[in-house]
């Protein structure tokens, strides 16, 4: 019986990182929210569910040193949720983090149980869709469920976000070609890297474009250690295809004709030109938003302004040729432009080097595998690990990666399926009283993960679709962190005069963002 609930964990994860790539929700109101959203309730449900599945036979908890790091950044992150300024960030930050760490550990439980091809490939192939819808709005498909501001973004909203997918699976793509086990399968993947390869050129994201870079160059060195004494089992020379196919891919990309509105005449060129530009553009705003968000983390040394909270914070700290500012007073987006500028700020020096040490712990655990005697196979898994890792690594220094849905399911699960076996240090017996415990612990942050994002989803729907206050109210119950809407609740009461019904609204909006000039106006109108 553990086995087909293993299979039904598989089946079930397989299917989350396919459908966390193509969920999205046509209410442009909302413009990013609506992509991250829905994703965001995909991931809950999957890493709900699929632990649930994953622990429901499990007689004995092992713990090796990467879980023991893991957990303590994530205890390290609910610790400084708890002192945030605004809790309901806070929460949708941490819920994440819980996601993409409840993956990895279902993932490495059924990679051990024979698993790791099938999720490995299913890993890429979501890679793969997210290229195709891509590929799909570059070429001229319109929808709803697309961003035109951020082309070719996809089902991501951002074409950034796409990108950093691709790259990230990129890896994975490689060996589940090579591994293979049909002329027919092996020909379908190398279809599968000419669109990644295409979206990737399509994309002009600097950070993802850096990040191949340096993982081809991992993946190429840890490659040749890992072949260089052959089993049999892996056939070297589809490396020369599918290296083909990839340039096949880019190429085409460069010369069929498509819809997207670059300004520059040779704007491939100029992206690669500009790669590591740090004195004009975004490179130069990025160098500014670090320095005040170094700042804000020497005030708050120790568990950071909160997960999720920076955008809360940060105006206070910004500089007056900060780029990161709309012409609201508020960020343009609601994280830095790096995962690890991210947590230094928002959950304090410990954690960053705890998660830090974590994931070093994966890299010398898979340097250890690719120097012993194992199979030529679970070399190569090593390799892919490293490769993946340090792209994850790479791309997260210059862009939000590990702090979206996406890559929070389809990252940390691919390290999860791809870790090689690691000294156990501890273990927990799982008795009946610890079981019940366990599983209704689960089952009830699980089940606040999913209500969240479902009312946020819920309360984004009514919103976008009726403007009266009464189903503007009803939304603001379902998502009471929303800034957005008790902003036009307050608008529209104090409008009429109402500063009875308009101030609460108002005052909940200068709660949710303190440094929020709207929310001050309107508060400051019913004082």
């Amino acid at each position: 019986m553990q086995q087909v609930d293993r299979q039904i964990a598989l089946r079930l994860l397989q299917f989350g990182a396919i459908a966390v790539v193509l969920a999205a929700a046509p209410y442009k109101s909302f413009d990013l929210d609506r992509f991250f959203v829905p994703k965001e309730l995909v991931l809950s449900i999957t890493a709900l569910v699929v632990t649930l599945l994953c622990l429901v036979r499990v007689k004995r908890l092992s713990f090796g040193r990467v879980d023991e790091l893991l957990a303590l950044w994530l205890l390290l992150g609910l610790v400084s949720a708890l002192f945030a300024p605004n809790w309901w960030l806070a929460a949708r930050a941490v819920a994440l983090s819980l996601g993409g760490a409840a993956c990895f550990w279902c993932a490495r439980t059924l990679a051990r149980a024979g698993h790791s091809r099938a999720l490995v490939a299913a890993l890429a192939l979501a890679g793969v869709v997210g290229a195709v819808t891509a590929l799909l709005q570059a070429y001229g498909v319109r929808t709803e469920f697309v961003s035109l501001n951020r082309a070719p973004g996809g089902t991501f909203g951002n074409r950034n976000f796409m990108a950093h997918l691709c790259v990230i699976t990129l890896p994975a793509l490689l060996f589940a070609a090579i591994l293979a086990p049909t002329r027919a399968s092996f020909g379908r993947w190398c279809g599968g890297l000419a669109l990644v390869a295409a979206a990737l050129i399509l994309s002009r994201s600097r950070a993802a474009w850096l990040a191949l870079l340096v993982g081809l160059v991992v993946f190429a060195v840890a490659g040749f250690i890992a072949l260089r004494r052959n089993d049999g089992s892996i056939k070297p020379g589809r490396l020369l295809a599918l290296a083909l196919a990839a340039v096949v891919g880019a190429g085409a990309s460069l010369v069929i004709p498509n819809t997207l509105d670059w300004r520059s005449d040779s704007p491939y060129l100029e992206t690669a030109q500009s790669i590591v530009n740090y004195k004009g553009g975004s490179g130069r705003g990025r160098l500014v938003q670090y320095g005040n968000s170094l700042r804000m983390t020497l005030r708050h040394p120790l568990l950071g302004v909160g997960p999720g909270n920076w955008p809360v914070v940060y105006p206070k700290f910004a500089s007056p040729d900060d780029p990161s500012l709309g012409t609201d007073g508020m960020t343009s987006n609601p994280w830095p432009s790096s995962d690890w500028v991210t947590f230094l700020s928002e959950r304090g020096p410990v954690a960053l080097v705890v998660l830090g040490l974590a994931l070093l712990a994966l890299v010398m655990d898979a340097l250890r595998w690719l120097r012993s005697s194992a199979t030529t196979e679970d070399k190569l898994s090593a390799a892919v690990l490293l490769a993946t890792t340090v792209i994850l690594v790479t791309v997260g220094a210059f862009d939000a990666v590990l702090l979206l849905p996406v890559a929070a399911l389809v990252g940390w699960a691919l390290l999860g399926a791809l870790s090689s076996p690691a000294r156990e240090r501890r273990a927990i017996e799982l008795t009946t009283p610890r079981r019940i415990m366990v599983f209704a612990l689960i089952g009830a942050v699980g089940a606040l993960m999913v209500t969240r994002s479902a009312g946020q989803l819920m309360a984004m729907s009514l919103y976008a679709t009726n403007s009266r206050t009464a189903t503007l109210e009803r939304a603001s119950a379902l998502d009471p962190g929303s800034y957005r809407i008790h902003v036009r609740l307050a608008q529209l009461y104090i409008g009429r005069g109402d500063c009875r019904r308009g101030r609460p609204h108002a005052q909940a909006a200068r709660k949710l963002f303190p440094s929020s000039p709207p929310a001050k106006r309107l508060a400051a109108a019913c004082s």
